[in-house]
C-alpha cells in the first residue's frame, strides 16, 4: 500500500509539473476536442470514450517502455532511443493523416480486417495514446528514478510494477481532467460546433509541432524557462524513512538480500545480516590471475570486505587509503578485500580508466567492474563508498555507508579474523588519518550533468541541450551557475561557444574538478587569479584549492571549448 500511495502521489505531482506542458495541446485537441459532439456529425461518431482511451494508451505505453523497453532493446542489440523515434514517427504520420484525409485512409488500409478499423485520430484514440507514451518524458523525481533504475537493471518485481502503474495513473489523472475539460469547452462554445474540419487540422498541427519539437529537444528548452514549482513537493513526499523503504522495494529486495536490512549502518558492534549475496554481472576483473573471477563461495574460511567505490568519487578517494591499509595489514591473516567498482559516470565504465584509477590509489586487491550495477543492486546499495564485512561462514556482519567509522570497522575486522583462527597473532592496528569532513561542513558533491544536477543556483531551469546562461545577481551558498553558451549533456556540460564561465560558491578545505578533453581552464578564487588548470585526456580529478583549514568563498572558472566539466568535489 505504501508503494501504491507513493506512486500515485508522485505521479499526481508530476502531472501538474512544467514538464507536462508540451503534451497538453495534443491531449486537449486529440483527447478532448476530437471527442466533442460537433453539429452535423452522426451521433455514433466520435466515441465519447476517446479521452479515456487516449490516456489509457499513454499509461500502457509509458509503463511498458519504462519497465521493459531498455531490457528488450538491449537483448536485441538495438539503439536505446529506438522506441522514442518510432513514437515520433507515428505522431508525424497521424498528424499528416489529420491534415490530409487520403493519407489517413492509407494508414488505416492495413487494419481493414479489424471490425473497428480506425486507428488514427478519427478512431478511438488508443493509437495516439500509445505513441504519446513512447515519447513521454516526465520530470525525473525520486519516484520515477526508482522505477528507471529497476527497469534498467532488470530487477522488476511486483513492487516495481505496482509502483510504475500507480505512478502512470497518477500522471494520467491531471491529463484526463484536461482532456475532458477540452471536450467541455468545445461543446459549450458555439463557434466550435461547426468546425470539425478545423479542429482536425488544429490537432494535426499540434501533433506535428510536438513531434518536430521532440526531434530538436524544444520541450527541454521551454522547461528551462519555467521554475519547477513541484520540486519541493517531490522532496517532501520522498524525504522520509517510510518512503525510502517503499521505493527501495522497487525490484531491489529479494529473498537473497532481504536480511541485509538487519544491519544498522555504521554500527559499533557486529550484527548478523544473512548470507552475503553473490557477486554477479561483472564485465571484467582486475588484479586477479589472468582476469579470473572471484566467487564468494570459494572464500569460505576467510573474512571478506567488499568495498563499493568509483574512482572519481571524492568520498571514495578519502576512504580508499583505509581499505588499502587494511588489505596490506591483514591479507596474510585471512582478510580478502574485493573492490566492486560501480560507476557513477559512463566514462567510469572504461576498464583502462578504472585500471589507472586503481593504480593511482595503490590498489592491489581484486577489483570487479560492475558496469551494469548488477552486484550493486544485489546488495541494495545506494552509496559511494559502502563497506560490507563478511565473516568466515559467509554471513554479512557489518555494513557502513559513506565515509568514517573506520576505527569501528577495523576493530570488527580483527574480531572476525580472531574468530576464524583463534589464537592468531594480528599485526598492530593501521594508522591512517581519518579525513572525513564534519557533517555539513563542506559543499555536497556538485554535478553539472542534467541527470544528476541538484545544486544549480542560476536563473531559470537547468536541463539538457544548448542554452545561453548568465550569472544571477544573488547566488545561493553551495551552488554553481553558468555564464555564456553551454551544451548540457546527461553527465557533463561543455561550452557551446569559444568559452563559458562557471561560478561556484563553496565550503571546504579542498575543492577539485572532474573534467576531460583538451584545454586550459582559467581560475579565480575569491576574486584573485590562481593557477590555471591544464585539462588533458580522459576524465579525471584536478585540484582547484587545497589546504587543511575549511573556508567559504567563490571560485570562478573560464572553460574553453573542448573541455567537458562533470562535477566538483569537496573535502
Amino acid at each position: 500500500m505504501d508503494v501504491i500511495i507513493i506512486g500515485l502521489l508522485g505521479g499526481l505531482i508530476t502531472g501538474i509539473s512544467p514538464c507536462i506542458l508540451p503534451v497538453l495541446p495534443v491531449i486537449f485537441l486529440t483527447g478532448g476536442a476530437q471527442s466533442a459532439r460537433i453539429e452535423g456529425q452522426p451521433m455514433a461518431s466520435p466515441p465519447r470514450s476517446r479521452p479515456y482511451l487516449v490516456i489509457l494508451g499513454l499509461v500502457l505505453s509509458f509503463t511498458l517502455v519504462t519497465l521493459a523497453g531498455s531490457l528488450i532493446l538491449g537483448a536485441l542489440n538495438l539503439p536505446q532511443d529506438l522506441l522514442r523515434w518510432l513514437g515520433i514517427i507515428v505522431l508525424i504520420l497521424i498528424g499528416i493523416g489529420l491534415l490530409i484525409p487520403k493519407v489517413e485512409e492509407l494508414l488505416e488500409r492495413p487494419f481493414q480486417w479489424i471490425p473497428r478499423r480506425e486507428v488514427g485520430n478519427g478512431g478511438s484514440g488508443f493509437g495516439v495514446g500509445l505513441a504519446l507514451g513512447a515519447v513521454f518524458v516526465p520530470c525525473a523525481g525520486p519516484v520515477l528514478a526508482a522505477i528507471i533504475v529497476a527497469g534498467a537493471t532488470g530487477r522488476i518485481g511486483i513492487d516495481t510494477v505496482l509502483l510504475t502503474v500507480a505512478f502512470a495513473v497518477g500522471v494520467a489523472v491531471p491529463l484526463l481532467f484536461f482532456a475532458l475539460a477540452g471536450r467541455g469547452v468545445i461543446e459549450r462554445i458555439k463557434a466550435f460546433r461547426r468546425r470539425e474540419r478545423g479542429l482536425r487540422i488544429a490537432a494535426g498541427v499540434a501533433m506535428l509541432a510536438l513531434a518536430v519539437g521532440l526531434v530538436f529537444n524544444v520541450p527541454q528548452a521551454l522547461q528551462r524557462l519555467l521554475p519547477d514549482y513541484t520540486a519541493q513537493l517531490q522532496t517532501d513526499l520522498t524525504d522520509n524513512e517510510q518512503a525510502a523503504q517503499a521505493l527501495g522495494l522497487g525490484g531491489l529486495v529479494t529473498d537473497e538480500n532481504r536480511e541485509l536490512a538487519n544491519c544498522t549502518n555504521g554500527a559499533e558492534e557486529l550484527e548478523s545480516c544473512g548470507t552475503a549475496p553473490a557477486i554477479r554481472g561483472i564485465e571484467k576483473w582486475l588484479n586477479t590471475p589472468d582476469g579470473a573471477p572471484v566467487d564468494l563461495a570459494d572464500l569460505r574460511g576467510k573474512v571478506v570486505l567488499i568495498d563499493f567505490w568509483a574512482y572519481s568519487c571524492i568520498n571514495c578517494q578519502r576512504s580508499i587509503p583505509h581499505v588499502v591499509a587494511w588489505d596490506e595489514a591483514y591479507r596474510d591473516s585471512g582478510l580478502e578485500v574485493i573492490g566492486i567498482h560501480s560507476p557513477e559516470y559512463a566514462f567510469e565504465k572504461d576498464a583502462g580508466n578504472v585500471a589507472a584509477g586503481a593504480k593511482n590509489f595503490a590498489i592491489e586487491y581484486p577489483v570487479a567492474l560492475d558496469n551494469n550495477l548488477s552486484t550493486w543492486t544485489a546488495y541494495r546499495n545506494r552509496y559511494w563508498p559502502a563497506h560490507y564485512l563478511i565473516d568466515a561462514s559467509g554471513t554479512v556482519r557489518h555494513i557502513s555507508f559513506g565515509e568514517g567509522n573506520y576505527a569501528a570497522t577495523e576493530k570488527m575486522i580483527r574480531t572476525l579474523l580472531d574468530d576464524a583462527d583463534p589464537g592468531i597473532t594480528l599485526p598492530p592496528t593501521t594508522d591512517v588519518a581519518d579525513e572525513t569532513p564534519d557533517s555539513g561542513s563542506t559543499t555536497p558533491e556538485t554535478f553539472l550533468g542534467s541527470s544528476k544536477d541538484v545544486t544549480y543556483g542560476g536563473d531559470g531551469r537547468y536541463g539538457a541541450g544548448e542554452a545561453d546562461f548568465s550569472y544571477p545577481d544573488e547566488q545561493p551558498q553551495d551552488t554553481f551557475a553558468l555564464d555564456g553558451a553551454w551544451n548540457v549533456q546527461t553527465q557533463f556540460a561543455t561550452p557551446a561557444g569559444d568559452s563559458g564561465g562557471i561560478r561556484l560558491t563553496y565550503r571546504g578545505a579542498d575543492v577539485r574538478i572532474v573534467a576531460a578533453g583538451e584545454g586550459t581552464v582559467s581560475v579565480r578564487i575569491d576574486g584573485k587569479d590562481a593557477d590555471d588548470i591544464a585539462v588533458g585526456g580522459t576524465p579525471r580529478s584536478y585540484e582547484l584549492l587545497g589546504g587543511d583549514d575549511p573556508r567559504t568563498g567563490v571560485i570562478e572558472l573560464m572553460v574553453p571549448a573542448g573541455v567537458d566539466v562533470y562535477s566538483f568535489t569537496f573535502g
